[in-house]
């Protein structure tokens, strides 16, 4: 069979499927018309790949680009706390639970233009690098950080695409990563800073290494042009205060290179980064992102990429039927749940009291 309906049938169970994915039950969801085997090979052939995926989403991104399109780029860990170790399924750092999980990592780009979210690149963390970490204890560190592959993945996508600006949180406000936005990607960014940095409030300062933390300057709602150390042009700062669902405060430095914009207009930008949140969220409730069959680093990839594939048809659902994924998800378990139903009473003595009506 061709690879391509293969991969559809495939990205098609997992959006289906209620249970854990397996390939004998992809095969008895053909039928059996389609061997299990085939999807075996399909996973361990490296069709699926941030490339394939680009392919899936490239003319869609051009048809849905505006000049207020972003690029969102942020990394989750999808917890596999059973899975055999290999250099993907490695322990890291989870700053949610603040402590370190057992799991595959992974970075996406997103691509975010009138109100639809596709994902144009993905890249995994891989730990193939035995190491010794302060502690004396042996560890395995990946031969690329996940800022680097932050920069090759704009590099890519500001080749690719067009987009006005890149948004991401804190993990990847480095100057480094600014000045490769700004500079050499020729893109203007809005990203999240920590309160620790500090900044020279003219160049004048800098000239002289007269830096003040940030936490010291009047920055609520409004903003202020400083300069970071080691960066050659001036950044537009401000800090947004908001509630917690807790009722405590919180507070959030954004760091803009659009020296155009206004304090109202910086923190409505960002807050389209929630979109990549929202990706997350849904491929791993609702697109079998932790479901996979395999166990080598190949074949889960593969899986993990099928699983984000899946999430561009729930994309393209939702624009058809105006409901968002997990609706959607839902009315497909709903289906699901009545046609089991259905066969149990073919499979069971008739009782005419219980004869539903699901028509």
């Amino acid at each position: 069979m061709d690879v391509n309906k293969l991969s559809d049938i495939y990205t098609d169970y997992l959006l289906a499927c209620q249970g854990q994915i397996t390939a004998t039950g992809i095969s008895e969801f053909t039928g059996n018309t389609i061997c299990h085997d085939q999807f075996t090979r399909l996973l361990s052939s490296g069709f699926f790949s941030s490339e394939s995926l680009w392919k899936k989403t490239k003319s869609m991104c051009h048809e849905i680009r505006n000049s207020e399109a972003v690029l969102i780029f942020d990394d989750s860990i999808e917890e596999k706390k059973y899975t055999d170790s290999n250099e993907l399924m490695q322990w890291h750092f989870d700053h949610t639970v603040g402590r370190c999980v057992k799991g595959v990592n992974f970075l996406t780009a997103l691509y975010h233009s009138n109100d639809i979210s596709l994902p144009v690149c993905v890249d995994f963390v891989k730990k193939t690098k035995p190491s010794i970490n302060k502690k004396g204890k042996a560890i395995m560190k990946s031969e690329i950080t996940k800022n680097e592959m932050f920069r090759n993945m704009l590099y890519q996508s500001s080749y690719n695409l067009d987009f006005k600006y890149v948004l991401n949180d804190s993990w990847f406000s480095s100057v480094e990563n600014m000045a490769f936005c700004k500079i050499v990607c020729k893109k203007d960014f809005i990203m999240a800073v920590k309160d620790n940095r500090r900044v020279a409030l003219s160049q004048e300062d800098k000239k002289n290494g007269v830096y003040v933390n940030i936490k010291s300057l009047g920055l609520e709602e409004c903003v202020m042009s400083v300069y970071f150390e080691k960066l050659d042009f001036p950044i537009l700062l401000s800090k947004q205060v908001f509630k917690n669902g807790d009722g405590s405060t919180g507070e959030l430095y954004l760091a803009s290179s659009d020296l155009s914009l206004t304090f109202s207009q910086i923190t409505t930008i960002y807050k389209k980064r929630w979109k990549v949140e929202e990706y997350h969220k849904s491929i791993k409730s609702n697109a079998a992102f932790s479901k996979s069959p395999t166990r080598t680093p190949k074949t889960l990839i593969s899986h993990f990429i099928a699983s984000i594939t899946a999430y561009v048809k729930l994309e393209l659902i939702k624009i058809r039927t105006s409901k968002n994924h997990f609706a959607l998800k839902s009315k497909i378990n709903m289906a699901a749940t009545k046609a089991a139903y259905l066969e149990l009473r073919k499979l069971s003595t008739p009782i005419s009291n219980l004869d539903l009506d699901f028509a």
